[in-house]
């Protein structure tokens, strides 16, 4: 039997006596003293209680049902509200006897797809429950779990250990997963193939007040799945997910000695491992290389009984060895001139860590040890820790798995170190939702190849949804595919060159001058599509994306590689969030085309592999592609700023030494540049391509600004306002977008073809032209939620209304002004309606009409 933690041992029996009094009259009389309840949400999802213990959840779109029992009659059902990390809900608690006393709740945000159920043991207890047990869920075709080291992923198995992803080939999923406890938690297929949820059964008993949660998110789309998920379970557990620049490893490229770099335990002999190593900071400096800092793997520490420092064997004392390093590491540091990243194993049984400090098989639990162990690295200029080994050997017995990780974060946070994961099980990635400081995870096997694409592009989905920046592992400068796709990892960039083999050239297709990282907002991740013909056993090519967000711009990055199935690339810019026409640039053939709204892009491989640039056409009719010489060419840390109002406004930041950059795009006709800070060289413009370039140079701050115009345009107005509308409730999913006169219709259906369910959602935006100065009084109404921003002020706000009864709200305007007008609403009823009207004290209430809205259009002559 496993034994409990210290924080369960001596619980005893802790309930509140009306409550058991009550609940064991029901069971034992079996009739019912409760009513059923059930609560339902702005997204269309519904959930009852019944008194016979079971419970259902459905959703309006998809259209699915969910449910299940707690098998035995319930009391004390509670309907209440609160607010937690994810988001105000509302939640049905009740009370069962089972073996013990126990009370369960269901909880729906309010407008979210989310729901979290939780059981909690009023008393000390036999750990044998499942909570929830789903008997009823929508069997769908396809489904993807992780298990084992690095999280590998399976679409044909289901890990208890994992996340369980369940879709469909159109892309609606649904995710079930533990939402605390992880490090014991399980999901399980019960007898009759029930979902359940539980704690691992080697933990026998469970004391009082002990609480379980589970999360569900039901979503359209994979992807916006696993995003969804994500972040409901760190902002659950209060983690600040870290930034794609948080710290220095991130920020930075970097040099590995790990295994699969050149010198892992290897090194000149001549020079001896501490002299190779300074020899490489000299090449780099030489060569104006910029490095930010160096990572140092298990090489530097002595291990096993003889406190060696070649392979094998677990840590004898984590401090250096002094065969490496005879003057400490903190010597080595200071020589070096670089900030130090630096490996760890397990706790050797050997050694003397296993006398001065409290262990559980083969890792401390100890916060001395960790106090002491963090604060010696950090002494010697370590910025990140690495824990290595997390499936095998560096694992503390099941019941003190938490402790140990939690002692090892707080160690490090408290001296302002960052940690990565590595070899760590799914449960290892679900544990990092608890700890900030937690920034990076290896996501594949040592020494990034080919052959590891597939595994680093699907669990990077998993880390990059927990808000954990996937890590590929070293690889050589030379090697542009790894190059690239570590690049649009948006985390790390670490290369294990040999002195003297570096590609200069290469690096900087990712980094600047100053070393920092040219990066995409997200990690790349495989698309909707891939996931469901791969699911469906299809070799078809991995087509994966990633992007940057300027505002309502998003640039993509397109990787795509041939698994076999032929030479056919395929891929639709709008399901990666792109809105509008969009201009496609194959990175390796220099040229492109447009694609049309909704529509795929279509290609063949030339080689194995290719890469795209995704550049949203704007109003102005203008793709800012971005800056010609980067991977990711349209990065924040190159590209600050950029937007379209009918004129392409761009922000420029350079490193030092920069001189200027290379400014490539798309336009149907020459444009003309403007540079409202640093320089501009003339333009040049392909008329067969419809591409232009130009280079920019800084200002005295390292940075420039310049706006694009476009060829013989105009900006003219149109009666009416801009109607975008979105699939779906959330306003992201952009259908269609078209003029409409005014804001007044009723809809049998969706308001659109390109729309494919009842859930949509609308967005109006333009020009408000009172005629006269007075107090206004707007009136909105959908059968959804609607709002309504007016002068940037919201003067209506029933997002979680809907029905005939109009909203309202006042303001004063001035006559011959115009005002920014914007009304959001959404609907997931089968009639459908939008209505925007105004009253003054000098106008009876209508229907605002057309020529007092305006919209502004760009033109080309």
């Amino acid at each position: 039997m496993t034994r409990m933690p210290d924080q369960w041992r001596g619980s005893h029996r802790k309930f509140v006596l009306c409550f058991i009094a009550g609940v064991i009259s029901l069971a034992m009389s079996n009739t019912v003293t409760a009513s059923p309840a059930s609560i339902q949400n702005a997204s269309g999802i519904r959930i009852s209680i019944e008194v016979d213990g079971s419970y259902t959840i459905i959703s309006s779109s998809p259209a699915w049902s969910f449910g299940g029992s707690v098998g035995k009659p319930v009391g004390n059902i509670t309907t209440t509200g609160g607010v937690d990390g994810i988001g105000a809900y509302d939640e049905i608690t009740f009370g069962y006897i089972d073996s013990t006393a126990r009370q369960a709740g269901i909880r729906l945000y309010k407008d979210k797809r989310e729901v979290l159920f939780t059981l909690k043991y009023l008393e000390a207890g036999i750990n044998d429950f499942s909570f929830p047990s789903l008997s009823r869920y929508p069997r769908l075709p396809l489904h993807i779990t992780y298990d084992a080291q690095f999280a590998q992923y399976s679409f044909s198995q289901l890990s208890p250990a994992s996340p369980w992803i369940f879709f469909d080939p159109s892309g609606s999923a649904f995710i079930i997963s533990p939402a605390s406890n992880f490090m014991t938690a399980a999901i399980s297929p019960g007898p009759q193939g029930e979902l359940t949820s539980s704690i691992d059964r080697s933990i026998f008993r469970v004391p009082s007040g002990f609480t379980h949660q589970t999360l569900l998110i039901i979503e359209e789309g994979v992807n916006r799945a696993f995003d969804s998920w994500g972040k409901a379970l760190t902002d659950l557990q209060g983690k600040k997910r870290p930034a794609n620049d948080a710290d220095t490893g991130l920020k930075y490229l970097g040099y590995w000695t790990d295994n699969g770099a050149t010198y892992y335990y290897d090194y000149d002999l001549g020079l001896g491992y501490q002299g190779t190593l300074l020899a490489m900071r000299d090449y780099f400096r030489r060569e104006n290389i910029p490095i930010g800092y160096m990572q140092l793997d298990s090489w530097w520490y002595p291990k096993g009984r003889d406190a060696h420092w070649t392979r094998g064997d677990g840590i004898f004392r984590y401090i250096a060895h002094p065969d490496i390093f005879p003057d400490g590491l903190k010597s080595f540091q200071q020589k070096l001139g670089l900030p130090l990243i630096t490996h760890s194993r397990w706790i050797d049984p050997n050694s003397p860590y296993r006398q001065e400090y409290r262990i559980s098989n083969n890792v401390s639990i100890d916060p001395r040890y960790w106090d002491n162990a963090i604060g010696y690295i950090k002494d010697a200029g370590v910025i990140s820790y690495e824990q290595d080994w997390l499936e095998n050997d560096a694992t503390a017995a099941l019941e003190d798995q938490d402790a140990y990780l939690t002692q090892m974060s707080r160690a490090c946070s408290d001296r302002g170190l960052t940690m990565q994961y590595c070899m760590a099980t799914p449960r290892h990635f679900l544990q990092t939702s608890k700890y900030s400081n937690l920034t990076t995870i290896r996501v594949s096997g040592d020494r990034f190849n080919r052959g590891r694409w597939d595994a680093f592009l699907y669990s990077s989905r998993l880390a990059s949804a927990l808000g954990v920046w996937p890590w590929t592992d070293v690889f050589m400068s030379y090697e542009t595919s790894n190059l690239l796709l570590a690049n649009l990892s948006a985390g790390m960039v670490g290369i294990g060159d040999r002195i003297g083999t570096t590609d200069k050239s290469g690096l900087f297709r990712v980094i600047r001058k100053d070393g920092v990282i040219v990066k995409p907002d997200a990690p790349i991740v495989p698309s909707d599509r891939t996931f469901a013909s791969e699911a469906a056993g299809s070799a078809a090519p991995m087509i994966a994306y990633t992007y940057t967000d300027h505002g309502s711009l998003r640039s993509g990055y397109v990787f795509a590689y041939d698994r076999g199935a032929g030479p056919d690339i395929m891929f639709e810019p709008w399901t990666f969030g792109i809105k509008g026409k969009t201009f496609v640039y194959n990175y390796l053939s220099k040229n492109g085309r447009v694609v049309e709204q909704h529509s795929a892009f279509r290609d063949t491989f030339t080689t194995s592999e290719a890469y795209y640039l995704a550049a949203p056409i704007g109003p102005s009719g203008i793709a800012f592609i971005g800056d010609e010489g980067k991977f990711v060419s349209n990065g924040k840390q190159r590209i600050s700023d950029l937007s379209d109002d009918g004129i392409v406004h761009v922000n420029v930041t350079f490193a030092r030494d920069e001189d200027s950059v290379s400014i490539i795009g798309y336009a149907p006709a020459r444009p003309a540049i403007q540079a409202l800070k640093g320089s501009a060289a003339a333009l040049t413009y392909d008329r067969s391509t419809h591409l232009f370039r130009f280079s920019i140079s800084p200002d005295s701050d390292l940075t420039a600004t310049v706006d694009i115009i476009p060829a013989a345009s105009r900006i003219v107005t149109v009666a009416g306002l801009t109607g975008e509308y979105c699939s779906g409730l959330k306003l992201d999913d952009l259908r269609l977008s078209r003029i409409d006169k005014a804001i007044n219709f009723d809809w049998d259906g969706p308001p659109d073809s390109s729309i494919d369910s009842m859930a949509y959602s609308v967005r109006w935006s333009g020009k408000l032209a009172p005629k006269n100065s007075d107090l206004y009084t707007f009136y909105a109404a959908s059968s959804g939620g609607v709002r309504l921003w007016v002068n940037g002020l919201l003067v209506i706000d029933n997002w979680t209304g809907g029905g005939q009864t109009d909203a309202s709200g006042s303001i004063q305007l001035v006559g011959g002004h115009l005002y920014d007008i914007r009304m959001e609403c959404f609907n997931q009823a089968v009639h459908g309606f939008a209505r925007l009207s105004w009253s003054s004290t000098a106008m009876d209430k209508q229907i605002i009409p057309k020529k007092r809205l305006v919209t502004a259009r760009t033109v080309f002559d």
